[in-house]
């Protein structure tokens, strides 16, 4: 009976002790979890998120239209010869520039020199037959007056010396054309500019006004062909009206596809006489100086036209505008660093500014860098003040 006894008391002794350490270790865990959340009472919360703000720009500007356009010569010529002959010598380098009056091609001469020969001859022999009418002509006239000749005779004699003189002055005019032929056999550039590749080369028939010799294209100035809208069209009109160009006169800027903005200047000279009803665009050509030959014909061009007077305008950088469906609308610090919302209306790209035609007053300031890091209106911010239109002030302010 005393065996039962003592088994129990070591099992009650046991289960005592697990209590005990299970106990303890519950009280430890608690205590593990206040020490470590009494600290942290406002670590649920992030710190307001560091954004880039900007005062709105407000300054005057000019509103630049945009279009397309194209290169061309002002002077263009297809060089064909205005004789016909065998190809002697190409006397220019492909290519190069040429001045008006250079040679080009040289076309066989010995047909058109022997030409020139038979006329000077046909002229030297018109020319003696007409000494001779007139010198019948006057002795005629003696003869006359002393009745030894009749009237017939005499009229005869006078008719004579006029086909002399006639017969004189068309020899002069095939010596003259027999000289322009011989002349033409030598080609030469009508104008100032750049010649083409040879189309025909030494040996070679050249056909008078058809075989296409070269092609020459002028280099400075430079015309830039592009087409506005009717819309741009009828509002530079009022502009014109109203007087709001300077002389009227409508200065441009373009750049080439290889170039950053638009760093040549000219103006409009001609605008078409009508409207095209097929695309409802109107052609127009600005003139440009290229001194630098920095134009060619063909090239396509950017083009900016100046749309509208100078006008005082809000401008913000393009990257604080975010979208809700249709709406527009940017962030703005609010009262104690707040994001506020604005709705806003905008108008044209100005100097890689974006105008901004409501919704802003000139002393706003806008987010511009971090807007992402805004999730909702009245969210507390971290805001850094740079200039409209700088970049972010470090990555971290930029990270979306």
């Amino acid at each position: 009976m005393n065996a039962p006894h003592k088994n129990q008391s070591r099992s009650g002794t046991r289960y005592t002790l697990a209590s005990l350490a299970l106990s303890a270790l519950v009280a430890a865990v608690i205590a593990a979890c206040s020490s470590q959340a009494a600290p942290g009472e406002g670590a649920g919360m992030p710190p307001p998120p560091e954004v880039s703000v900007a005062t709105v720009l407000s300054k005057p500007v000019k509103q630049w239209d945009d279009f397309t356009g194209r290169v061309s010569a002002i002077e263009t010529v297809e060089l064909r010869p205005r004789v016909s002959g065998y190809v002697e010598r190409v006397a220019y380098q492909e290519g190069q520039e040429v001045h008006k009056g250079d040679l080009l091609f040289v076309i066989d001469q010995r047909r058109y020199r022997a030409e020139l020969a038979r006329a000077q001859a046909d002229l030297e022999r018109a020319r003696s037959e007409a000494r001779l009418a007139r010198s019948q002509d006057v002795r005629a006239q003696t003869l006359l007056e002393a009745k030894a000749i009749s009237r017939e005779e005499f009229d005869t004699r006078k008719a004579a010396t006029a086909q002399g003189d006639a017969g004189v002055r068309a020899a002069e005019a095939a010596v003259a054309s027999a000289q322009l032929d011989l002349q033409f056999t030598q080609v030469r550039s009508p104008i100032n500019g750049r010649a083409g590749r040879a189309m025909v080369t030494e040996g070679n028939l050249a056909q008078a006004d058809s075989t296409l010799l070269t092609t020459l294209v002028s280099q400075d100035p430079m015309y830039v062909y592009f087409e506005s809208d009717e819309q741009s069209f009828l509002r530079y009109q009022e502009l014109a009206r109203k007087g709001e160009r300077v002389n009227n006169k409508n200065p441009v800027r373009v750049g080439l596809a290889s170039e950053q903005g638009y760093p040549h200047e000219g103006v409009v000279d001609f605008i078409d006489n009508q409207v095209d009803p097929a695309t409802g665009t109107i052609r127009a050509r600005a003139v440009l100086p290229n001194p630098d030959r920095v134009f060619t014909p063909g090239l396509f061009a950017r083009v900016q036209l100046e749309g509208s007077a100078e006008f005082k305008a809000m401008l913000i950088d393009d990257k604080a505008v975010l979208t809700d469906q249709d709406r527009k609308y940017v962030y703005v610090l609010g009262p104690k660093n707040t994001a506020v919302r604005k709705d806003i209306v905008l108008g044209r790209m100005i100097g890689g500014l974006r105008v901004v035609e409501k919704g802003l007053a000139a002393n706003d300031k806008v987010i511009v860098h971090g807007v992402q890091k805004v999730f909702f209106p009245g969210m507390p911010v971290a805001p850094k003040q740079i200039a409209m239109g700088d970049p972010a002030p470090n990555p971290q302010v930029a990270m979306k």
